[in-house]
């Protein structure tokens, strides 16, 4: 007859490494801290100053940089996918605020290889909503209800000259677009959105994350491909506002694909 007392010896041995195994499973997790750069041309961006040719030949300036990056995924080699942050993946960078460069991803990763990452340029339709955020500075980014409602996913401000080489102001602003009857233009005339929101994969090498390790990840976005690839922008031709101009905001979102490059390095 095996007595109570050494049913309790000897199951807690397994006990002890059941508690083991969860520790070194816990052990295991990673994560992720992503810094946020803006170059133009391989150059940090100077705001303020007009230093800069697009593509088209317009000499332009910045003046400020906003926009949401959200659905953050991981992709392995063998097709799966790790979403680390889940619905709490939405993350806003200002180049007038510092503090939005760094971004902890808040959710854990599996350690292994994968192959690339991939986010939501913007906001996709189902988060898109009106009072998503009440408070500043994200609140600032609310796209007008009568034009879509939801958030800006891009501001890029600056000035250009133009043909005759007077100063003008532009907003190349990207968020929902509207199909206007007739293409009149009129608010009134509004019989459609478009959510141009769209995934972006930077360019980078595959990475390795370790058990416990956190990943420290570059992301650059450069400043002079929304003005570049796949088509020529001409601040000339679309002019300094585009909320209401689907045709001018869809060739924004096709050149904003390739707009990010991205580096990885482990840290402890």
């Amino acid at each position: 007859m095996i007595r109570l007392g050494t049913v309790l010896f000897l199951s807690l041995p397994l006990f002890l490494l059941c508690s083991s195994c969860k520790d070194n499973e816990e052990e295991k997790k990673a994560t992720m801290r992503i810094s946020f750069s803006h170059k133009v041309d391989g150059e940090l961006l100077q705001e303020d100053q007009m230093i800069y040719t697009n593509a088209a030949g317009n000499r332009y300036e910045v003046i400020e940089v906003m926009y949401f990056l959200s659905d953050l995924k991981l992709h392995r080699n063998d097709g799966t996918t790790v979403a680390p942050a889940s619905w709490n993946d939405i993350h806003y960078v200002d180049t007038h605020i510092p503090s939005t460069f760094l971004w902890t991803v808040p959710g854990e990763i599996p350690p292994g290889t994968y192959d690339s990452i991939t986010f939501t340029f913007g906001i996709a339709k189902e988060k898109n909503k009106s009072f998503l955020f009440v408070n500043p500075p994200e609140v600032n980014m609310a796209w007008p209800d009568v034009l879509g409602g939801g958030y800006h996913y891009l501001m890029l401000n600056g000035w250009w000259r133009d043909l005759v080489g007077v100063r003008q102001s532009f907003n190349f602003h990207l968020g929902i677009g509207q199909i206007y009857q007739n293409n009149s233009g009129q608010v009134q005339d509004i019989i459609g959105f478009v959510h141009n929101a769209f995934t972006l994969t930077p360019t980078g090498p595959s990475f390795t994350i370790g058990s416990g390790q956190t990943l420290e990840t570059e992301l650059t976005m450069h400043l002079e491909s929304w003005f570049s690839t796949p088509h020529v922008y001409d601040h000339n031709y679309w002019g300094g506002a585009i909320m209401q101009n689907q045709a001018a905001m869809q060739v924004g979102c096709e050149n904003g694909r390739d707009a990010f490059t991205v580096e990885y390095h482990q840290a402890e």
